[in-house]
C-alpha cells in the first residue's frame, strides 16, 4: 500500500506519531515496527494493533520509512538498512544526523526528509521542523508532513542547518517551560501557598497563557500590554524580569543549545 509505513525503533516518539496517525485514521495493518525490544514490541502490537518485530531482516521496507532510532545506534541500523532501498522516502527523527551524512551511511539514498519534532508530540500537542533533500518529490514531502502533523503542527525550513536553531527554540523548548513551571511554583510555595495549590495555578496559568496566544491571533506583545495596567502588579513584576536581563538569559539558552546541537552535528557526522 502506497500510505504504508515502516518504523524502525518503537520508542516515545515513535508510539506517539503512531497512536497520532491511527487517530486520524490510518490503518493499524497499514503500519509495521521493529524494534530490538520484544517488550517493546509486544506493547505496540497490544496497544494499537500494528505488526511488531525485533529484527530488521523480519520487517517489510514500506513506502515510507520512519527513523526513530537514537542518534547513536542510527548508523548501524542506516548500514544494514542501505542495501535494501529503493525509492522509499525516509524520514528521520533522529536528532544532530545531518542529512548528507545519513544519506552516505544509507549508500548514497538521497530521498530523505529530516525533522526534529518535540516531547509535546506525546499529548498530540507538538510542533516539529522538516527539511527535506533534494532528491524528495512534492509528493513524499506531503507524505512527510502529514505524518508530523498526526502529533501537531509542522514547519519548513529552508537550510538544513535551521535545524539546530529549531532544537534549540522547541526541540528543548519543554524543558525552559518546564523550568519556568517549576520556578513559579516555588515562588508560590515560598510565599505560603500549599504545593497543590501553587502546582495548580503554575499549569493552569501557562497553559492558558499558551492556548490565548495560540487561539487570539496577535503578538504576544500586544497580549502582553493588554495583562499590564501601568502602576500595577504585573508591571512591577516585568520590570524586576527585565532589571534581571530576562530577554538576554533566555537568548544566551537557546544559543547555547544551537551550538551545542551543532557540536553533536559534527560528532555524529564524524563517525565511520
Amino acid at each position: 500500500m502506497q500510505n504504508s509505513i515502516t518504523f524502525i525503533g518503537g520508542g516515545n516518539m515513535a508510539a506517539a506519531i503512531i497512536g497520532g496517525l491511527i487517530a486520524d485514521g490510518t490503518p493499524a495493518a497499514s503500519i509495521e515496527v521493529v524494534d530490538v525490544s520484544s517488550e517493546t514490541c509486544a506493547r505496540l502490537a497490544r496497544q494499537f494493533g500494528v505488526r511488531a518485530h525485533t529484527s530488521l531482516d523480519q520487517v517489510q521496507l514500506h513506502p515510507v520509512i520512519v527513523l526513530a532510532v537514537k542518534p547513536q545506534q542510527l548508523l548501524d541500523v542506516a548500514k544494514q538498512l542501505g542495501p535494501r532501498l529503493r525509492e522509499q522516502l525516509v524520514v528521520s527523527i533522529a536528532a544532530g544526523v545531518r542529512l548528507g551524512d545519513l544519506s552516505r551511511w544509507l549508500g548514497g539514498h538521497g530521498r530523505i526528509v529530516r525533522t526534529m519534532p518535540n516531547t509535546p508530540a506525546m499529548v498530540g500537542a507538538g510542533i516539529a521542523g522538516l527539511f527535506a533533500g533534494g532528491e524528495v518529490s512534492a509528493e513524499q514531502r506531503s507524505r512527510a508532513e502529514s505524518i508530523l502533523r498526526a502529533v501537531g503542527a509542522v514547519v519548513w525550513v529552508k537550510d538544513e542547518s535551521e535545524l539546530d536553531w529549531v532544537t534549540a527554540l522547541s526541540g528543548s523548548g519543554p524543558a525552559y517551560v518546564f523550568y519556568f513551571i517549576e520556578a513559579l511554583e516555588d515562588a508560590g510555595i515560598r510565599a505560603g501557598l500549599s504545593d497543590d495549590v501553587a502546582r495548580r495555578l503554575a499549569l493552569h496559568t501557562v497553559f492558558g497563557a499558551a492556548k490565548l496566544a495560540l487561539e487570539a491571533g496577535e503578538d504576544p506583545t500586544v497580549l502582553r500590554s493588554k495583562v499590564t495596567s501601568r502602576g500595577g502588579t504585573t508591571e512591577r513584576a516585568l520590570a524586576s524580569l527585565e532589571a534581571d536581563g530576562f530577554m538576554d538569559m533566555i537568548a544566551r539558552a537557546v544559543n547555547a543549545a544551537a551550538a551545542r546541537s551543532k557540536e553533536l552535528g559534527d560528532e555524529l557526522g564524524g563517525l565511520a
